[in-house]
């Protein structure tokens, strides 16, 4: 069983004024637990060691499909492929940030990946800023955390100018290239979160702006613009497999633009490959047994319990929990039904003493950076709440 501490939360005005305005669910709970997680050294060093061990093997997992031409095994739209080659196939295009889901890490449990969000993740806001503030708030020592991220952020974006160099060189070799930031008018966490990434391109020394997405204007030849101002790198908090389904058009336009050279887009449409529930049973195929990884395949599991999840699945809709025998013993509802789908071999998360599940989130951005925990039933969505850490 897990250790857990109470705490003072943090008050809602508060939070309103640093614009975190989603700190209410729809049950009017707080979305923010008023606990946090008792982590030692020793088991934030292994979330740190797993989660960068994790990415190489994506990394490797991605080139076999790429070299395999594996993109339907992966359920990869057809229209973003080539998009795909390419921004995987030139450094430039930088994996900004992404966050590992893990169960286990706790109370003696190893460590499992469930997935990898690695193309639009959230929780930044609640990871970088409300965790260290509870801390803070409640006067502990806010560095005895595993929590980099807004600095780890800060870093990779001068790494989109010097690449693998030094960060400190950022100044010598900026050309004043400008990032637009974008999300889906509408959602203040969408638009909040991505303006603390702007706010920590802005602090890396880049010229940055914001609009919504259907303020930006795209042209194959000349490149992504907000009014007449040209971009040289344009951020947006969409999903590449919505671009791809929803907007065929600018799926389109946008591999003409990164063919042609003229923007850059964040994360590069390579993360899709992470992202997808199918890389899981490549990885499977890749590196059996290995002790951070659960069988996946893309069949039900013959005599194991396993978990179906649909290859671009979201906050735990349209996933269901399959018994040994074949029975469905749980399942949420969504709009992913008509997804293709993985089985991976169930794995319980940490538990406290009140059965609630932990989900550890390790976010990673060059490195490792940063650890959160959402805390929900068996099947952890978009009821689940968020709850910070400390190291003890």
């Amino acid at each position: 069983m897990i250790n857990l501490k109470k705490i003072e939360p943090l008050n809602k005005e508060f939070l309103e004024q640093i614009g975190f305005a989603w700190h209410t669910d729809a049950d009017n709970s707080d979305y923010v637990a008023d606990e946090i997680v008792e982590v030692s050294d020793e088991q934030a060093q292994a979330y740190y060691e797993a989660a960068n061990e994790l990415y190489d093997m994506f990394v490797a997992a991605a080139q076999h499909i790429i070299d395999n031409n594996l993109f339907h095994e992966v359920g990869i739209p057809f229209n973003l492929i080539d998009l795909i080659k390419d921004s995987w196939e030139n450094e430039v295009h930088w994996h900004l940030y992404g966050r590992f889901d893990l169960a286990g890490g706790l109370d003696g449990k190893g460590i499992k990946l469930i997935e990898f969000n690695a193309d639009t993740p959230t929780a930044v806001f609640e990871t970088a800023i409300i965790q260290w503030a509870m801390l803070k708030f409640n006067k502990m020592d806010e560095s005895s955390q595993f929590n980099d991220l807004y600095t780890a952020l800060v870093e990779n974006f001068k790494r989109l100018v010097v690449l693998n160099g030094d960060t400190a060189d950022f100044s010598k070799y900026y050309e004043g290239w400008k990032i637009l930031f974008s999300s889906v008018a509408g959602s203040i966490e969408d638009e909040n979160t991505t303006k603390l990434l702007q706010s920590a391109a802005s602090e890396a020394g880049f010229t940055t702006d914001f609009a919504y997405v259907d303020e930006v204007e795209f042209s194959d030849e000349n490149g992504i613009f907000k009014g007449d101002e040209n971009f040289e790198y344009w951020f947006k908090l969409v999903p590449w497999e919505d671009i791809a389904i929803k907007e065929g058009e600018l799926a389109l336009i946008l591999k003409n633009i990164v063919e042609n050279q003229k923007a850059i887009i964040l994360n590069p449409a390579y993360t899709l490959l992470f992202q997808s529930k199918g890389i899981l049973k490549i990885l499977w195929d890749l590196y059996p047994n290995h002790p951070l990884l659960l069988e996946t395949s893309n069949e039900p599991i013959v005599g194991k319990k396993c978990v179906k999840k649909p290859i671009f699945g979201r906050e735990g809709e349209n996933v269901s929990i399959i018994e040994a025998n074949g029975e469905v013993s749980s399942q949420n509802s969504g709009i992913y039904g008509s997804n293709s789908a993985v089985y991976q071999e169930f794995y319980e998360f940490n538990k406290d003493a009140k059965e609630q599940s932990y989900q550890a989130g390790v976010f990673f951005a060059y490195e490792s950076c940063a650890l959160g925990f959402r805390r929900g039933g068996e099947i952890i969505d978009n009821t689940s709440k968020f709850v910070g850490h400390y190291i003890k």
